[in-house]
């Protein structure tokens, strides 16, 4: 008679090794009672979740899960909201943010309604205008046809900082982002009030605008920093933005001039960013006209301070408890 004696540890690790291969296959899709698990999820439900995940990640591992995952991050549901800012920051590669850019926008199919970029070139600028021109030329001739079945939205967020985009390009296809709502070039330099003005005249529904730039430089012949008072760009957000409620305009060289007529001409105006924008004094009835304002950050405005307070506040009140 032979005796098999079993080490109850061994029998332990053995069974381990077999729930992790069978959690492994559930995972993927396939093998044991696991299999097919997300076949029968419809890519819609899987996009509600996916939309959660961040661009990059939805591009480079969520696919290779398995086969419904990659169907569904193929499908347009889940290109609704296109934020790549924070890849393109990693990747600083103009070449590989146009392609990207190209290629989410055109695996939207048209549901897309933000597009967030950092560093958007001229021809990849051009690209997505030119795309939702397209979709929209096909939508009208295959409609009468009763074969589109694709809904074209439009894009009602673009954020596209630190982008070389060009006056020019934006004269040539501002028109095809007609109903944005919130748009943000700050620390697009290639943009002046020219392109500015053809925004607020194409975009009549903007609400939001962000035209941070950077600081000024110091100047070492004046031992001072170079503050030029430019008041085109405040006056072109006035004559051609009335319906702003939200501006952001840190380190902008425009003076009390400029900031009144903004004032005077943006009747909806409740939130106000002028951090840095030393040439503006606020002088006479302007600081009042600011002080209306539900949000109003002046040109000196010190958030660390207000933290320190506010602290501090809260410091003394937990004392005298």
């Amino acid at each position: 008679m032979v005796v098999v004696v079993i080490d109850s540890d061994d029998e332990e690790s053995h069974e381990t090794e077999q729930a992790k291969k069978k959690k492994k296959l559930c995972l993927r899709g396939g093998g044991g009672e696991g299999e097919g698990r997300w076949e029968g999820v419809s890519a819609e439900i899987l996009s509600l979740v996916f939309v959660l995940v961040p661009a990059d990640e939805l591009l480079r591992t969520v696919p290779f899960v398995c086969r419904a995952w990659r169907e569904a991050v193929a499908g347009p549901e889940c290109w609704a909201d296109i934020d790549i800012e924070k890849w393109c920051r990693r990747c600083n590669c103009p070449y590989r943010i146009d392609y990207a850019v190209r290629k989410l926008v055109r695996r939207s199919r048209g549901t897309c309604t933000r597009l967030s970029v950092y560093n958007l070139s001229d021809y990849a600028f051009a690209f997505v205008a030119d795309w939702w021109v397209f979709l929209r030329m096909a939508e009208g001739i295959l409609g009468i046809l009763g074969k589109w079945a694709c809904d074209v939205r439009f894009i009602k967020v673009l954020q596209i900082p630190m982008s070389a985009v060009t006056d020019k390009m934006v004269e040539k296809h501002a028109q095809s982002f007609s109903t944005l709502t919130f748009l943000d070039i700050s620390y697009c330099l290639n943009i002046t009030a020219k392109g500015i003005d053809i925004f607020g005249r194409c975009c009549k529904s903007l609400t939001h605008l962000r035209r941070n730039m950077p600081p000024p430089q110091w100047d070492e012949n004046l031992r001072a920093l170079s503050t030029k008072i430019d008041d085109a760009e405040a006056m072109t957000i006035a004559d051609s933005m009335p319906g702003l409620c939200h501006l952001e305009l840190c380190h902008g060289k425009f003076s009390d001039i400029g900031l009144t007529a903004i004032l005077a001409k943006c009747k909806k105006l409740t939130n106000l960013n002028i951090l840095g924008c030393w040439n503006v004094e606020l002088n006479g009835t302007l600081e009042d006209m600011c002080a209306e304002l539900e949000s109003f950050k002046s040109p000196w405005f010190d958030e660390f301070e207000e933290t320190d307070s506010s602290d501090a506040g809260e410091g003394a009140y937990s004392d005298s408890d």
